[in-house]
């Protein structure tokens, strides 16, 4: 999985996670006017004319010119992914933790009677519960739902983005300091 790239606003306020390419989109535009962290990847370009090749460096973290604190946020995009983290692998029906593999989107109002594919008209399921309810509602499936469906604000969509950040970067890190002898068995 790629890195992403944490853009915020000049005051500093997170507004997105990017991919790598947008972050060097932002730097070949000149629009990035500080960075933080560690330089996550680095793109070579073509040979100039005094035999230098071009080259753009990108940090983990970019504040983005002229951008205004919570001007750029939107509702973020609706992906089973996001559901999953947002509902935390638990059945709305059941209320049981499932395996990623074993869940699915469910809509409460179903599309096919005219529901919507909104964050607040999706929770996770298990395969099971999502087949038994079918195209009902959980009224009429007498399946009641154990909690609301919300969207995710700006700061929740950071989190379930990126939640296991911190462990993947720590996972990568331990081998390098098992080798010098720095953690202490567990």
């Amino acid at each position: 999985m790629e890195p992403l790239v944490l853009t915020v606003d000049m005051a500093g306020l997170p507004q997105a996670w990017v991919a790598l390419e947008d972050a060097i989109i932002y730097h070949a535009k000149q629009l990035v006017a500080w960075s933080l962290g560690d330089v996550v990847r680095e793109f070579r370009g073509g040979w100039q004319r005094n035999g230098t090749r071009s080259r753009i460096a990108t940090k983990s973290i970019l504040a983005i010119k002229g951008t205004i604190p919570g001007g750029h946020f939107h509702t973020p995009g609706l992906t089973n992914a996001l559901l999953f983290a947002r509902d935390r692998q638990l059945c709305a029906y059941c209320g049981l933790r499932f395996q990623l593999r074993d869940l699915s989107r469910d809509h409460v109002i179903p599309v096919s009677r005219g529901g919507r594919d909104v964050w607040t008209n999706s929770v996770t399921a298990c395969r099971r519960c999502n087949t038994k309810k079918a195209n009902r509602s959980p009224e009429i499936a007498s399946m009641p739902l154990l909690y609301v469906p919300y969207v995710p604000n700006r700061h929740e969509h950071f989190i379930l983005r990126n939640r296991r950040i911190l462990a993947r970067r720590r996972a990568a890190n331990e081998p390098s300091l098992r080798r010098r002898g720095a953690l202490l068995t567990r």
